[in-house]
């Protein structure tokens, strides 16, 4: 029996390779047949699956093709890198682009020109940036154009295209799906009464859910993966160094104090054009784990992740707009830099050390929300008091923030009657934080989905979708002034000796950052456009509804426009209410919930 156990051990030594091939082959078969029968019985279903399913043939195509023809088409292209026929392609692509721009403005605003507005900002922002660069006459324009013409595609791909709205759409979707799983545990942990009720059970357990997942991603090497690759491509693209590029790519998973754990070993040389790319990356996005928050809030999930996206490139071509390079780079190779595999033993080891680190974040949002809403509240009591000793009543910060912002907030391209409101949450975001704002924003969107008047008493209750939107890409990201206490302090404790360089571009990397998120805005106001069915307004109000909605305002708001007083004869009425039994009936019952533009 031994002998017979010691041969066939052998035989499958010498034949190891063949037996994987068959069970791999196998498990290949296998799976096919399943993602088949799945597709084929309900494709609507098996959506997720089928997505995912690409993603993992796109990566291992990529890899084959790169293990196998890799060398052969970096050779076949290496004669074109300084080639003067390459030199020309360049120039031709960039004519096309800039006239292809300059077409699509033209064309695209002829019917909105509200969105010209938002270029303008785009050019204003980028001049204002420009006026306070560092060196001027070495601004890298390749960079800077490379950069915002991607957020530029990346915009349309989203925002406008109907596919690429539909992926992201559907991809917010999934995320919310999957973030709703963290109520399995704080219902166990917390009670259903206070998970529902209390925001510090609702959305705080979201950010230990998140850190845990990303923690388990890092170790199968999926974020090293993915970080790599978007590294890459914005490297060969805007022409930045490797380390600079891989922060800042970081930064779209990651936070501002982790993303520069990634290149910790090569910080100590960066020069300081480079440590200001890293700053900026850090303060213009977010990281994956305070995401889940945000979209709990009620936030739209596709523009916190394509805000966030966009973020990259932009970060770096404005960056280096401020503050170009002047000093030679250690790392200017085009191989990148390789990171380094999660240090955990295994899978349950990664979720455990990812929850666990993940509670010190929570704990500080929290502690930063008691914090920095109890100041506020402070600030502006003492604002309402000093004010109220010159009979100016009503004096607050967000109040002063929607008069200094306003002409800031009205060239991102957002309607002059929401530009206060904008403003006052813009303002929180930078001297405050970007939680407080989004808390406020989550409240204005759900006023408006509930169906209140949009004004009472003169006071306007809530922003259009609009603005909603703009609003949301506006402040997606750290810029605000508790970070810079935040990167200083984490940069600090990796490279101690350069405390001096890292003071001395911090404001100017804050400032940039928060243009970043600005700029971003902007993009999505040129870009942004109506979706969805409108409501049917004729049969929505033939029927008495007794809850209030935002489609019922609108239909409501339209049938007091349509409604002519004839004195005592009663009302009558044009356009599609016009001949219809129900329009007195449908107009009382408006009346009783919006009786403040009621006609009657």
């Amino acid at each position: 029996g031994l002998q017979l156990f010691t041969r066939a051990r052998s035989f499958y030594k010498r034949h190891a390779h063949i037996f994987r091939i068959v069970l791999l082959t196998l498990l290949c078969l296998a799976y096919a047949a399943y993602f088949l029968i799945a597709c084929i019985l309900n494709f609507q279903r098996a959506l997720a699956l089928f997505v995912l399913t690409c993603l993992v043939l796109l990566a291992l195509a990529h890899h084959f093709l790169k293990k196998f023809l890799g060398k052969k088409i970096t050779r076949c292209l290496k004669p074109l890198e300084n080639s003067c026929m390459m030199l020309w392609m360049k120039r031709v692509f960039a004519g096309l682009a800039l006239v292809g721009l300059i077409l699509w403005l033209a064309l695209d605003t002829a019917k909105r020109p509200e969105q010209l507005i938002s270029f303008a900002g785009i050019c204003m922002f980028v001049f204002i940036l420009f006026a306070c660069s560092k060196h001027h006459s070495a601004v890298s324009w390749r960079a800077v154009f490379w950069g915002l013409g991607l957020q530029f595609v990346f915009g349309i791909l989203v925002i406008r295209t109907e596919p690429g709205f539909t992926a992201f759409k559907w991809l917010g979707e999934q995320i919310q799906i999957f973030l709703n799983y963290t109520l399995a545990g704080s219902s166990f942990v917390f009670g259903d009464m206070l998970v529902k009720e209390a925001f510090a059970f609702q959305s705080l357990p979201i950010i230990i859910f998140f850190g845990c997942v990303m923690s388990i991603l890092y170790y199968l090497g999926l974020v090293q993966w993915v970080i790599q690759k978007v590294a890459w491509f914005l490297q060969i693209t805007l022409g930045t160094t490797a380390t600079e590029t891989l922060a800042v790519a970081g930064n779209i998973f990651v936070g501002m104090t982790e993303a520069p754990l990634l290149i910790r070993p090569y910080i100590a040389d960066m020069t300081l054009s480079e440590l200001h790319a890293v700053m900026t990356g850090g303060f213009a996005t977010i990281s994956g784990t305070v995401l889940g928050a945000f979209i709990s809030f009620g936030v739209d999930a596709s523009s916190l992740i394509s805000a966030s996206v966009m973020a990259a490139p932009s970060a770096l071509a404005l960056s280096k707009l401020v503050y170009p390079e002047v000093e030679e780079s250690k790392f200017k190779n085009k191989e990148g830099v390789k990171l380094p595999p999660g240090k955990e033993r295994n899978v349950l080891e990664a979720a455990s050390n990812g929850a666990s680190d993940a509670i010190g974040l929570a704990a500080n949002v929290a502690a930063n929300l008691i914090a920095f809403l109890a100041v506020l509240a402070f600030v502006n009591a003492a604002l309402s008091w000093l004010g109220e000793m010159v009979d100016i009543h009503g004096l607050t910060f967000q109040v002063i923030c929607s008069y200094i912002l306003r002409p800031m907030v009205f060239m991102m391209g957002v309607d002059w009657s929401d530009c206060p409101m904008v403003a006052e949450m813009v303002g929180i975001k930078f001297f405050i934080n970007e939680f407080v704002a989004y808390e406020r924003l989550s409240e204005y969107k759900n006023k408006r989905l509930s169906g209140i008047e949009e004004w009472v008493n003169n006071e306007k209750q809530w922003i259009s979708m609009r603005a909603e939107i703009i609003t949301t890409y506006a402040l997606c990201g750290f810029a605000n002034l508790s970070s810079i206490g935040i990167t200083l302090g984490g940069l600090t404790s990796m490279v101690p000796h350069r405390k001096s360089d890292l003071s001395k571009v911090v404001i100017s990397a804050l400032l940039t950052g928060a243009c970043v998120s600005l700029i971003s805005s902007c993009v999505a106001g040129i870009l942004y456009v109506p979706r969805g069915a409108e409501a049917d307004c004729v049969s929505l109000l033939n029927t008495t509804f007794t809850n209030t909605t935002y489609e019922s305002y609108i239909c409501c708001k339209e049938l007091f426009q349509s409604t002519i007083l004839n004195g005592t004869n009663g009302p009558s009425f044009s356009g599609p209410w016009e001949d219809k039994e129900f329009s007195t009936a449908a107009l009382r019952n408006c009346c009783d919930f919006y009786n403040n533009t009621c006609p009657l």
